[in-house]
């Protein structure tokens, strides 16, 4: 059936028809809404605010632009509103029973991030991308180029994502935001400075190995090896000497080698064993962590994602065992 005979449809209020027209985009704006807010549970919220909007509001859309753009103005304006919002996810204290951290090297900000779920992206997420995009779809998914848009001023975020990761056209997004094309290009270089500011450590790292390759296997098999056997000495020698670690929504961030080894050490010198079931999150290897217990059960707490350098680990992130069930992991398993 032709879009217009569905716009119909739906306007006369049939949902099979609503959902007929949004469904091939669904994904792609969950992900959109994910690099804006850096949540996947907001992202999700965002996503059914949009939907929602869109049924209410569709004997509004004149068909001047695509369907597609009209609900990625919907959506980022839903985004908008939500980064603009006074409430976000408060930073959690620390509660990991028995073990007392070093020092951290600073609290950090975004106590908010989430892991997006590999099987999403690799379920159709990949949005089609206009002339101007600037990166690659794995780029710009990552952990460390969402976690630097948090830190962007709101409006700053949206042109860069719309502009330099979607392509869409200068033109295109002043129609979205309702702006200018000459404040669109303004707010687009300033968060291109932004965003080289809060990265500046990716400059001058190897590239990661291509996902499922011989070489991203052989650097994930020797973290696995040693995290599970406890072996500090083994887990050191895949690490960057400039390695971050951090663990939302905790705040806690830890800088440089020897502090992270300090860390791991802290962890499991408190008799901590862990077995590792892998996944992948954000386009990275990821680990749902299982703790072993004298009771034969390993109980699920939390989810490792792994971001390379060529055949290092430049950053280790940890998230809560509450996001575990969207990578398909078990809350417990058998001790191995």
């Amino acid at each position: 059936m032709k879009a217009a005979d569905l716009i119909e449809r739906a306007r006369a209020g049939d949902g099979d028809a609503f959902r007929e027209l949004t469904e091939p985009h669904l994904r792609e704006l969950q992900v959109h809404c994910y690099r804006m807010l850096g949540s996947f549970e907001d992202a999700e919220d965002a996503l059914q605010n949009t939907l929602l909007t869109a049924w209410q509001s569709l004997d509004g859309f004149e068909g001047r632009a695509s369907l597609r753009t009209w609900l990625y103005r919907i959506a980022t304006h839903r985004c908008l509103d939500a980064r603009r919002a006074a409430a976000r996810r408060p930073a959690k204290e620390w509660n990991v029973p028995g073990v007392e951290p070093p020092e951290p090297t600073r609290l950090g900000e975004i106590v908010w991030l989430q892991p997006y779920p590999g099987s999403l992206l690799e379920d159709g997420a990949e949005a089609p991308l206009g002339p101007e995009a600037r990166y690659e779809r794995t780029e710009s998914v990552s952990l460390a180029f969402v976690t630097a848009l948090q830190l962007l001023p709101p409006r700053q975020v949206a042109v860069l994502v719309l502009r330099d990761v979607l392509g869409f056209r200068a033109s295109e997004v002043a129609d979205i935001l309702d702006s200018t094309v000459d404040s669109v290009n303004s707010a687009l270089k300033r968060a291109r400075a932004g965003l080289r500011r809060e990265q500046p450590a990716a400059a001058g790292h190897p590239s990661p190995p291509a996902a499922g390759s011989p070489a991203e296997d052989a650097i994930v098999g020797r973290f696995v090896r040693a995290w599970e056997s406890a072996d500090v000495d083994a887990l050191v020698e895949l690490l960057t000497d400039d390695v971050f670690m951090s663990m939302p929504p905790m705040p806690f961030e830890y800088q440089g080698r020897d502090l992270v080894a300090r860390f791991c050490a802290a962890l499991f010198d408190a008799g901590r064993r862990f077995d590792l079931v892998p996944s992948r999150a954000n386009g990275q290897p990821a680990f749902g962590a299982y703790l072993r217990t004298p009771d034969g059960i390993s109980h699920g707490v939390g989810l490792y994602v792994l971001t390379l350098t060529g055949d290092r680990i430049r950053a280790l992130t940890r998230f809560d065992n509450n996001v575990l069930p969207w990578f398909g992991l078990p809350r417990t398993l058998p001790n191995r």
